[in-house]
């Protein structure tokens, strides 16, 4: 009861003295970042959706940092209620770290698979996680 009590303390303290910010800022160095992109085109015909999923690969797939790379466009059957379908392109890309992350955004080719393809770009989404 008593170590329960003290460990209960220390939280309060650590949260008061603002080290609770460092704590997960440190937390979250260590952690990988997962970088999901849903892309819904203008053109969806299978052929656009081919080219841009080659052009992940040809532009994305090969930066440094990048420990998972996958990209493919949505899989027709698959429509139960819970998929959501207003995309036609994702791309999965896993790095070591944020700071990799933010220098691929930084990066040439990221810029030139945007410059390339973004005239077919009806809408993009982006979801980031933090993973273990």
């Amino acid at each position: 009861m008593r170590s329960n009590c003290m460990l209960a303390g220390l939280g309060v303290l650590v949260t008061l003295c603002g080290c609770a910010n460092r704590l997960t800022a440190r937390r979250q160095d260590r952690l990988s970042l997962a970088h999901n992109v849903y892309f819904t085109l203008n053109d969806n015909s299978a052929a656009a959706r081919a080219k841009l999923a080659e052009d992940c690969y040809k532009y994305l797939s090969k930066h440094p940092g990048v420990t998972f790379f996958a990209a493919g466009d949505i899989v027709e059957s698959h429509n139960r209620d819970v998929n959501v379908r207003d995309w036609d392109v994702g791309v999965h890309i896993v790095f070591k770290s944020k700071e990799h992350h933010d220098l691929y955004q930084q990066a040439p080719d990221h810029h030139k698979f945007i410059e390339e393809n973004k005239q077919n770009w009806k809408a993009v989404r982006v979801f980031d996680t933090y993973i273990k």
